[in-house]
């Protein structure tokens, strides 16, 4: 690491000759084999933008200059090349952020990790710079991926309306997102990639006529003219150029000075323009190389020689879920699934495996993909939309007003609900349970453990009427919690033991076994504690309110928001059927969250079983006092 121990700063590259920015790169890609074989995180795409950050870095000037990195989990490099080198806590708390943050570096200028924004920030920043008449440059890196995404045309579409507005398009193609890009913009982007004439033809035609007396010149002209039909005989990139952005590519994304002559053009442009660079993903590490799924997109803990994981941490919910999809899909034949270019990440491989024609990824186009489920279920079929907690924010409106108002059979699967920790802010899937309260007719399963995923997911897609929820956690899934009787739809899973129970403890999804921990910190106390899992948490089910009726106090504990969760409409729910008992609400702040482990983040915030029953018996506490406090005041004065 001769060299990379030496950068301290972009401007630590200028010096540097052709060969030792090559023997940079090839450190670069040590170290972060090296490095997130210890930590986990995203090695692929890094892997694959050593060059081109290189060259970023030298053609442009960081912070003055704005780089932009969209989704941003193809920042370590950048992050390497602005002086952050200890790896040792990547995405850990106290570490480095697996994405461009703020609170590290006057380098990073986004970190909100959701695909297809950055083309947006880009516009807005351009335009600012205008305004204030400053000659800072904006560049924005995008993945093919991420250019699925109707966002970025929507931004496209806004920042070729100016066309002496200084912006650069850096697309980062490497065909993939998690999963191999699909779609016509990716058929589109093969086809450039495999025709290089276009300039070259142009160029030697232009030598040519000029040098022809009379005639040459206003040939050429005419040529120049007709340059769409070359464009689109020769090379197809017309496509950008007729919404009036300059296009500069294909460019190979592993040639240093390649890279650098393409974006030094693109600078000096005045105008918006696109350099298409072509690398690899995974490139230098063949364990990535050979993973055919997503090339190493994120790793946990590897060996750093075979690829290989250290440790396996067991069946998780993910793979429950894609298990049961392949009993529904044998079972149902008009069980379809949808995604959002996340097919392995979100358990579909394994339908798609048994059943091609009837999984359909629409790439990274959270909306499209929500009301194309409502035309299949109006056509039909039972889709069901499997997708990150954290990215159905983005199809909000469509789930309500597509999918809800038609009242559209859809089934949504919410991955990574909850604390997911070690992503971030962006990354933490808790705010479904609040956004999906409002919308009318929509019911919401929170399961357990691995049976009631199974379970509830069969009694989701027999909903032909409204959309459906089943939201579920990351990671490893633990033990069947049994459940002694049912109440209504709800599972009691502790009885209190007594006919004047004191608390009713109403436990949202995998919360289940810190709630019964709860219960038995508080039994030591004296405190008697019925345990409820209602199972379908919106809506609220009616035999809730009479089982409040008969304890003093009601506690909810959720891994969702505090504002407008289930906690909010339990409470509703409780007056609107005249129950006057004392609720108190367990969950997440509203707040952003840092990075850290889920249990490091659920400690900090209070969302732990000893923080929950030490509060829970101060409430019951007073509520003693203040029952003895009463009695005393109506006692008779005494002589």
């Amino acid at each position: 690491m001769a060299l990379l121990t030496r950068i301290r700063g972009p401007r630590d590259l200028d010096r540097l000759s052709p060969e030792q920015l090559d023997q940079l790169a090839d450190e670069i890609r040590t170290f972060l084999v090296d490095a997130v074989s210890k930590t986990g995180g995203h090695l692929g795409p890094n892997l694959g933008v050593v060059e081109l950050t290189i060259a970023l870095h030298r053609v442009f000037d960081s912070p003055k200059d704005k780089v932009l990195w969209d989704t941003g989990h193809q920042s370590y490099v950048h992050k390497l090349l602005t002086g952050r080198q200890d790896f040792s806590k990547l995405k850990m708390k106290g570490g480095l952020s697996g994405y461009p943050s703020q609170a590290e570096s006057e380098h990073d200028v986004i970190e909100n990790s959701h695909a297809s924004t950055v083309l947006g920030w880009a516009d807005g920043l351009a335009k600012a710079n205008e305004v204030l008449k400053k000659d800072d440059h904006v560049v924005a890196v995008i993945g093919d991926g991420a250019l699925t995404g109707g966002m970025a045309w929507e931004a496209l579409n806004n920042i070729a309306a100016a066309k002496d507005r200084p912006l650069v398009i850096v697309v980062n193609d490497n065909e993939r997102s998690y999963a191999p890009t699909i779609g016509g913009l990716a058929n589109h982007l093969a086809t450039l990639r495999t025709t290089d004439g276009y300039e070259r033809f142009l160029a030697r035609g232009k030598d040519i006529l000029e040098r022809t007396p009379v005639v040459g010149k206003p040939l050429y002209e005419t040529l120049h003219g007709a340059k769409k039909g070359l464009k689109d005989f020769i090379a197809p990139q017309g496509m950008f150029e007729d919404l009036g952005l300059k296009y500069v590519g294909p460019i190979d994304g592993h040639d240093i000075e390649a890279l650098e002559s393409a974006l030094t053009r693109a600078k000096r442009f005045g105008g918006p323009v696109i350099v298409h660079c072509l690398t690899e993903k995974g490139r230098g590490y063949q364990p990535a190389l050979q993973d055919e799924a997503d090339r190493f997109h994120a790793v946990g803990k590897i060996h750093p020689d075979t690829g290989l994981p250290i440790a396996s941490s067991g069946a998780d919910w993910t793979s429950v879920f894609g298990e049961e999809m392949v009993a529904l899909g044998k079972e149902r034949e008009d069980i379809v699934a949808i995604t959002a270019a996340m097919l392995q990440p979100v358990g579909l491989d394994k339908f798609a495996k048994a059943f091609p024609e009837r999984v359909f990824d629409v790439g990274i186009a959270e909306q499209h993909g929500a009301v194309s489920a409502a035309g299949l279920a109006t056509g039909g079929l039972h889709p069901v939309f499997a997708v990150y907690a954290t990215f159905l924010n983005r199809a909000f409106d469509q789930v309500l007003m597509d999918v809800a108002l038609h009242k559209c059979g859809v089934t949504f699967v919410l991955d990574r609900a909850g604390i997911t920790g070690t992503d971030g802010a962006s990354h933490n899937g808790m705010w479904d349970m609040s956004i999906l309260q409002v919308v009318p007719g929509l019911r919401l399963a929170a399961p357990r453990d691995a049976d009631q995923v199974r379970a509830q997911l069969r009694e989701a897609v027999e909903v032909t009427d409204a959309p459906t929820v089943v939201r579920f956690s990351k990671g490893a899934v633990g033990p069947a919690v049994p459940a002694v009787r049912r109440v209504g739809g709800m599972d009691v899973l502790r009885e209190a033991g007594t006919d004047k129970p004191d608390v009713l403890l109403v436990s949202v999804g995998a919360l289940a076994p810190m709630c019964l921990e709860i219960a038995d910190l508080l039994d030591r106390q004296g405190i008697s504690t019925t345990v409820v899992d209602p199972r379908w948490v919106k809506p609220v089910d009616e035999a809730l309110a009479p089982l409040a009726e008969r304890h003093r106090v009601v506690v909810t504990v959720e891994d969702n928001s505090r504002v407008g969760g289930v906690g909010s409409a339990v409470a509703q729910a409780l007056r609107d059927a005249g129950v006057d008992v004392p609720l108190r609400d367990f969950g997440i702040p509203p707040r952003f969250l840092d990075h850290a482990s889920r249990g490091e983040v659920l400690a900090e915030i209070g969302l732990t079983a000893p923080d929950i029953a030490r509060q829970v018996t101060g409430l019951v506490s007073r509520l003693d006092g203040r029952f003895e406090s009463s009695a005393k005041a109506v006692e008779p004065a005494r002589d």
